[in-house]
């Protein structure tokens, strides 16, 4: 069987009918996208690529963890969906690094920023030392990451392959800054959860 030289037909569609084309000489070419700015604060959806790989001993289950065998490093193989803005349905991918054989600087960043996401979805300052506050910062796995919505301060990178600048998120924005929304009030910029979560209020 042959798909190059087959022509796919519609069941409402005649031979004797004219068939409309599409061009595409008008769309933007590959990468021609304007990079969102600096510093520019947005709510995003967190969503995680599983690259299969698990280390129960350090917690990592359910495959969420990606092993990259040339480096020996582990991350997490992230997408970050802008939710509002005048950036609405935009994507970013990052990581979030987990293990590197040069040292523990990317982990203990990794594990900030973890912090950070929990903090500011579920509206808690970097201070806050409570009882639901301590709960709020406690996963299971990194499944329980995967969907969360936080405020995230939208950075560049310089990507190191194609050495071409690209968007990347690094921060995200707690309950204590001024750019967080309802900062100054009881309003917290997460997903809603159960009443019955340690941390809900």
């Amino acid at each position: 069987m042959t798909y190059l030289n087959s022509t796919p037909t519609s069941a409402n569609s005649s031979s004797s009918q004219p068939q409309k084309g599409m061009s595409y000489n008008d769309a933007k070419s590959q990468g021609e996208y304007d990079l969102i700015p600096k510093g520019t604060i947005a709510r995003v959806m967190m969503g995680i690529k599983p690259g299969g790989y698990s280390d129960p001993e350090k917690g990592w289950h359910d495959g969420y963890a990606t092993y990259k065998s040339g480096s020996e490093a582990v991350y997490l193989n992230c997408e970050f969906m802008v939710l509002d803005g005048p950036y609405r349905g935009r994507k970013i991918w990052s990581l979030i690094g987990l293990h590197s054989p040069k040292g523990d600087q990317w982990f203990q960043m990794g594990r900030s920023f973890i912090r950070g996401i929990l903090n500011s979805a579920r509206g808690f300052s970097e201070k806050d030392t409570s009882e639901a506050a301590v709960a709020a910062r406690y996963i299971s796995s990194f499944k329980d990451l995967h969907g969360l919505e936080f405020v995230a301060s939208i950075d560049v990178d310089r990507n190191k392959e194609s050495g071409e600048d690209k968007n990347v998120i690094k921060l995200a924005i707690t309950k204590d800054h001024k750019d967080y929304p309802g900062h100054d009030s009881g309003y917290y910029a997460g997903t809603s959860s159960s009443s019955s979560a340690p941390w809900a209020r």
